[in-house]
């Protein structure tokens, strides 16, 4: 497994780079149309989503596969995730703007569509900065609760990149149909784990210990000595 792992793992984090390889290139070669600026970011703003799609992809096809290795694969793919989203933030910020704070300012409070970019990106950092494993052992079951919030990422992610399109449903729609699917699929398996726990919980006796004086041990031993009486009741253990 660790051998399978090794192999696949560098070619992984290539293929990430490619994207990002390609825009390059088209830049280098002056392909990115009338605006550069506005392809530039808009690519790189695709790209993140659709890595984090692929982040969200890799839970149902470990459940398939039973391999537990995907974990890693999941971990590279949300920060790629988070360095595609962090180059697309850069580009608004310095490329498109200016870096003139004022500007940004009025532009972020006049488009709503913003708003939910922001708190995509924000939700994404914190998956970010919290993935090292020191910070897994830190934050304890916290860090689960935590890494939860990629579904708020990607519904608000869906309705930024919708908005942005000024009402192009044809895209925005197929990352919908595909989260969708996703979040189905994690609802399914939480309803069948649900349900398997409720059958495997089984019926039984609540035992209480009381002190007595002298009691009958057994119908076929006699004398009273001072000892323990253990009554029985009927109960459901509690879930």
């Amino acid at each position: 497994m660790l051998l399978r792992f090794l192999k696949l793992y560098p070619l992984y984090f290539s293929l990430c780079l490619l994207p990002l390889v390609g825009i390059v290139i088209d830049m280098i070669f002056d392909n990115l149309g009338a605006d550069p600026v506005q392809a530039l970011h808009i690519r790189l703003g695709d790209w993140s989503l659709r890595l984090l799609w692929l982040t969200l992809f890799i839970t149902p096809l470990q459940k398939i596969t039973q391999w537990r290795g995907m974990a890693q694969y999941r971990k590279l793919l949300g920060l790629y995730t988070f360095f595609y989203a962090s180059l697309h933030v850069i580009v608004y910020l310095w490329l498109d703007q200016g870096l003139a704070w004022a500007a940004i300012t009025t532009d972020i409070i006049e488009s709503s569509y913003i708003w939910f970019g922001v708190t995509a990106y924000l939700i994404i950092l914190a998956l970010a900065v919290t993935t090292p494993k020191a910070m897994v052992k830190l934050l304890g079951k916290n860090w689960k609760k935590l890494h939860r919030y990629i579904y708020i990422a990607s519904g608000a992610v869906i309705i930024h990149y919708y908005w942005q399109l000024k009402g192009n449903m044809a895209e925005p729609l197929f990352y919908l149909i595909i989260l969708s699917l996703l979040l189905l699929f994690r609802l399914a398996v939480w309803f069948k784990n649900r349900q398997f726990t409720k059958m495997m919980i089984p019926t039984t006796r609540k035992i209480r210990v009381v002190k007595a004086d002298a009691v009958r041990v057994d119908q076929t031993l006699a004398g009273r000595s001072k000892g323990i009486v253990i009554e029985e009741i009927d109960s459901d253990i509690e879930t």
